[in-house]
């Protein structure tokens, strides 16, 4: 079940929000780009990649792309003001020594113990994983950003991941078209729903059980 662009837009201004003045962060590909897009004039950001930039900034304006310029899904992208560009192993070794304040990744499924399976369909080809595995692993907040039921209309948050596993109880936050959910010790954790959605079709839709906060927060989006 694909999303059309306001949706996804939705999702990423909700991530926006987690992100504080002076954080380093690392955006996946797909939903995760559109982040810049929605903060704040007052929020500064280091927004890394692990091609080899740090200090990217929003979509660049069409027309306006740089062909040399773009993120690790290969996608244009701008430069902030001090920005700089490395060798993609300097910039793992970033990501691995754990001065990554948060990563924003896609998903295809998120176990309610928050393992992450975001790399492959079996059977289908795909170029690798890329940096999910360090990115997941050694981020201090890992934010997953996804369609909350896949194109057959299961849900994407499950019990235990069918598809293989990028990395194990790593996943911190979920957001998705429907809600936010928090992943805690005690279990996932509904915070907030976005409208016209329903904490009963939250519950529905959500393949394992979820705790509901006292203070569910209703989102328009």
């Amino acid at each position: 079940m694909g999303l059309g662009i306001d949706v996804r837009e939705k999702i990423a201004k909700r991530a926006a929000a987690e992100i504080t003045n002076g954080m380093i962060v690392n955006l996946g590909i797909g939903i995760p780009s559109l982040v810049p897009n929605h903060l704040p004039n007052d929020i500064h950001v280091v927004f890394q990649a692990e091609n080899g930039i740090t200090g990217i900034g929003p979509s660049p304006e069409k027309g306006l792309e740089d062909a040399n310029l773009c993120n690790a899904g290969g996608l244009p992208v701008t430069l902030n003001k001090g920005g700089s560009y490395c060798d993609s192993s300097i910039a793992f070794a970033m990501i691995r020594r754990g001065l990554l304040d948060m990563t924003i990744l896609g998903a295809l499924q998120v176990s309610e113990e928050g393992d992450l399976a975001n790399w492959i369909v079996p059977g289908k080809k795909v170029p690798g994983m890329g940096g999910a595995i360090e990115l997941a692993q050694k981020s201090k907040k890992v934010v997953v950003l996804m369609n909350h039921m896949d194109k057959n209309g299961d849900s994407k948050i499950v019990q235990k991941c069918s598809l293989p596993l990028t990395s194990s109880k790593s996943v911190d936050l979920i957001i998705t078209d429907m809600a936010v959910i928090q992943i805690t010790k005690q279990g996932l954790l509904l915070t907030e729903v976005f409208l016209p959605y329903t904490i009963e079709d939250i519950i529905k839709y959500t393949d394992c059980r979820l705790l509901i906060s006292e203070n569910v927060r209703w989102n328009e989006g």
